[in-house]
């Protein structure tokens, strides 16, 4: 009825299924194990429910890489403007052509024409 090689194979079955029984209850060990089961819950709280989650940190970091080229920028304008500001203090000539410049002063008896070049 059963010969050598239906015997090896009933064997191996066996064999596989005890393996996998071992694994399973070695996974279910891991699962019970209550230590790795907050350190989960906490990385996934931390990671996805947090206020300081990770969409809020990588928006926070655009927010700051924006910020950070703002302010060079008004860097460089803060000193545009106080080379200015010691030239105008300085030279009274500068700030008479700074002052019909940009505010179109003039002096009593002058005219001012604007003239603006226009692209068609």
């Amino acid at each position: 009825m059963f010969d050598q090689q239906d015997f090896f194979i009933v064997k191996f079955m066996l064999r596989f299924a005890e393996e996998g029984n071992s694994q399973m209850r070695y996974l279910i060990n891991i699962a019970k194990n209550k230590y790795l089961i907050a350190t989960i819950a906490f990385v996934v709280w931390m990671l996805f429910f947090d206020r300081n989650d990770i969409a809020s940190q990588y928006k926070y970091r655009s927010q700051l890489k924006g910020l950070k080229t703002e302010k060079e920028f008004y860097i460089n304008e803060i000193a545009i403007v106080k080379k200015d500001l010691e030239e105008l203090t300085s030279n009274l000539t500068r700030l008479q052509k700074f002052a019909r410049e940009k505010y179109l002063m003039k002096k009593d008896n002058e005219d001012i024409f604007i003239i603006e070049n226009s692209k068609p």
